[in-house]
């Protein structure tokens, strides 16, 4: 049997001139994908923490068997905001219909690293743009090899071999005060998402950059410090990593893929007006245990 030849794709990378990111063009990600031009999406992944695909016109089966690439692929634990012809999809959407949300309608209001909560987090999300509201809506990428590498001398030694707890409840009463429409866990799930400690300072296995990993959203202490030292470093950790100039703002244009690394970065929804509707479908990649 002779190997299966795809027709060569050229399409071009543009770096942004920001603290991360580049925008991939002139690619039809539902045609097939030789191996070639897929290591070159893959080191510029690595490079650029975050890839923009322009133009997007795929199926949610393309986006998983894409992300699929890169992984296998992990399920959220609100199974109930899943897509029903592909599982792997969570909705991300703040639309209504017959009284009952369509998808998880606040996801992102914290700054975080999807899945940080778990033994092996997230390697990467992938979000295709559905609808788009007339304004707002923006998702902002915060640069954590920039938030380590430019730690004052004195906390980059203070962090050093220092675990944290990351927790998916640590502000999920906090989302359900402000979001009616976010369902209760049942104990299995809380069963599902029980506490993990992980380094405060990760490696990225494939490059060996550091960067930094807690969040405002899922980061609840540091162990082994007492309560208010915890709290007060993990402040000064949070405050630095969102600086201004470790981030990119990401404006959304229609069918738009954004393919982000969660092991570099972290991000955050900003929000649009509540009548206006927003749809995303998102796929999420197993990484490996951080060290």
């Amino acid at each position: 049997m002779s190997a299966v030849l795809h027709p060569v794709q050229s399409f071009d990378i543009k770096v942004f001139d920001a603290p991360l990111g580049a925008e991939v063009t002139d690619l039809d990600l539902s045609q097939p994908l030789g191996n070639r031009e897929f290591q070159r999406l893959h080191r510029a992944h690595l490079d650029h923490h975050v890839l923009v695909f322009r133009d997007q016109r795929i199926t949610p089966q393309q986006q998983v068997e894409f992300s699929r690439r890169f992984g296998p692929l992990q399920i959220h634990v609100l199974r109930n905001f899943q897509l029903a012809e592909a599982p792997e999809v969570l909705v991300i959407s703040n639309i209504i219909e017959n009284g009952q949300p369509t998808g998880l309608g606040d996801a992102g209001h914290f700054w975080h690293s999807d899945l940080s909560y778990k033994e092996k987090p997230s390697l990467g999300s992938m979000l295709h743009a559905q609808e788009l509201p007339e304004e707002g809506g923006d998702t902002l990428f915060a640069n954590m090899h920039l938030a380590y590498e430019t730690l004052p001398v004195a906390l980059r030694r203070a962090v050093q071999g220092l675990r944290a707890e990351h927790s998916y409840l640590a502000q999920y009463e906090e989302l359900r005060r402000r979001n009616p429409f976010r369902p209760p866990l049942t104990q299995e799930q809380i069963e599902e998402v029980k506490p993990v400690l992980q380094p405060v300072v990760r490696v990225h296995p494939e490059t060996g950059r550091r960067a930094l990993f807690v969040s405002e959203h899922f980061t609840t202490r540091i162990a082994g410090l007492p309560e208010d030292e915890s709290k007060a470093l993990l402040a000064e950790l949070f405050a630095h990593s969102v600086k201004p100039e470790h981030i990119y703002r990401h404006q959304w244009r229609p069918h738009d893929m954004v393919f982000w690394d969660n092991r570099s970065l972290m991000h955050l929804a900003a929000g649009c007006p509540p009548h206006m509707r927003r749809k995303l479908y998102r796929t999420t990649i197993e990484g490996d245990v951080p060290f």
